[in-house]
């Protein structure tokens, strides 16, 4: 037996859902999960209000890369979560974060043109990425080991609450003409965090900080290389030609992979030991959570493809969309029990589910009217419930193997580099996602003629990366790498 089964095998029993939230668990739970709910309402917002916001600013040609610099900033934030964690400890590292990202929001709030709210978002991105690597990172210094699959499917599970209450305050500001509002609701919510964090997570709750001796050096190039490698691919899309541009992705593509021969030979990594080869489970199981996030980034475009080609209000559009996260945090809840075999045959499942909702919305989304509208919006609702669907069922597994495959001394980086990773595919994917929809006619010719084919296109096209991560999940499920 090797030993990375041997240590999937002696993962103890996952603990009841009522451990979690009894007596100093729960209000843990609470603090902890209150960020990434922040974070995830804040995301599904902005997906709402963003074809709003291009009506009245302008800069459609750069509407995919408000995620795009969200998610470099949040990828900056999740790597510097460590080092803040270990100079300002669990309850002031939390607020330093929640500082962060109510400065981004108002600069959102207060946008006059697309460079500004650009701006904004970076900033927003970066206090969002440090939110949700110190909500996973935190999860094994206040948990017991039982409780760990439970607890990030409860991290994973706030993208619902995200799913009930974002696309609502997004879709009523934008309908009322009043988009701006939407980014001054997040502050009072901020602010209510930050009351939690301060109560729940001092030391006379006992959530101690001991400062290493040691301070936790941050991979600089490595990260660097990272963005830089996102950028290029974004800007790409502005370049001439699509010779040009598929040349801009592989130079993207190469800065990204440079990244990470240099980051495997580092002393100061951004991922573990054995994460960048396919031959270990661990490295298959990154590369699937890439793949998948990859996959999800299309969400970005759903709101303007269902208004523009579908004729929905922002509301019922932002709702529509909000059904793949839906999706994400019943998948993760409902599966987060399983062990064994089950767990492996969630791991397997998922991938495949993903990647039949998004070939479902290629043929749906550019073709209104084909079942009518009750029936087309249902099974609109029902596809994109389904990429989420098949992104959750594995997810709970997907990050407690990496915990436990970890090697010794570096399980607090296992679990920052969860965030990393899941960022980083998400990076790249909305980078791609924009260059796809604008090569395939989203600004020319524009209109609905335009947003036909790029809705074909970018969901066709982007369905190939979770059926790539179905190969890699058997694998990973089987114990075997690459």
């Amino acid at each position: 037996m090797s030993s990375s089964s041997a240590t999937l095998q002696s993962l103890p029993p996952t603990a009841a859902w009522s451990e979690l939230f009894t007596g100093r668990n729960g209000w843990r739970a609470l603090a902890l999960t209150g960020g990434v709910a922040l974070h995830a309402v804040n995301v599904h917002i902005v997906t709402t209000v963003l074809p709003s916001v291009v009506r009245e600013i302008g800069g459609l040609d750069w509407y995919a890369w408000s995620t795009t610099l969200f998610v470099v900033g949040s990828i900056l934030g999740a790597t510097l979560s460590v080092r803040l964690l270990a100079v300002l400890g669990p309850r002031g590292a939390c607020l330093a974060a929640l500082a962060v990202f109510g400065a981004g929001s108002v600069g959102c709030a207060v946008a006059s043109s697309m460079p500004w709210m650009l701006a904004g978002r970076t900033v927003q991105g970066l206090g969002g990425g440090l939110l949700a690597a110190l909500s996973y990172g935190l999860i094994q210094l206040v948990f017991a080991q039982r409780l760990w699959p439970r607890a990030v499917a409860l991290v994973s599970g706030m993208w619902g609450v995200a799913t009930l209450c974002g696309p609502a305050v997004g879709g009523l500001f934008a309908q009322a003409g009043h988009w701006r509002w939407a980014f001054w609701f997040l502050l009072p919510v901020a602010a209510a965090q930050a009351l939690l964090v301060l109560v729940q997570l001092r030391p006379s709750a006992g959530v101690t900080h001991v400062r290493p001796a040691v301070m936790p050096s941050v991979p600089a190039v490595q990260i660097g290389l990272l963005a830089l490698s996102v950028l290029v691919i974004a800007a790409s899309g502005l370049w001439p030609g699509l010779r040009w541009q598929a040349a801009g992705v592989m130079l993207g593509l190469a800065i990204g992979f440079a990244a990470t021969r240099i980051d495997s030979r580092a002393t100061v990594r951004v991922l573990p030991r054995g994460a960048y080869s396919m031959r270990t489970p661990m490295g298959a199981i990154y590369a699937s959570v890439a793949l998948l996030l990859i996959g999800t980034t299309t969400e970005i475009f759903v709101p303007y493809f269902l208004q523009v080609l579908h004729g929905h209000s922002p509301l019922a559009a932002g709702y529509l969309t909000a059904a793949m996260a839906g999706g994400w945090s019943v998948g993760s809840l409902l599966s987060s029990g399983r062990s064994g075999a089950g767990a492996d045959r969630m791991l397997r499942a998922g991938p495949v589910i993903c990647t039949l909702g998004l070939a479902l919305l290629a043929w749906l989304l550019p073709s209104p009217g084909v079942l009518g509208d009750a029936a087309e919006t249902l099974m609109v609702a029902v596809a994109l419930a389904a990429v989420g669907l098949g992104v959750g069922i594995g997810w709970p597994h997907l990050l407690t193997r990496v915990m436990a495959l970890a090697p010794k001394g570096e399980e607090g980086l296992a679990s920052a580099s969860i965030t990393t990773v899941q960022l980083y595919g998400m990076a790249v994917g909305a980078a791609v996602a924009g260059l796809v929809a604008n090569a395939a006619g989203l600004t020319t010719p524009g209109g609905p003629a335009g947003a036909q084919s790029a809705a074909a296109w970018l969901f066709a096209s982007f369905a190939l990366a979770p059926a790539a991560a179905a190969w890699l999940a058997r694998r990973a499920a089987s114990g075997r790498g690459a």
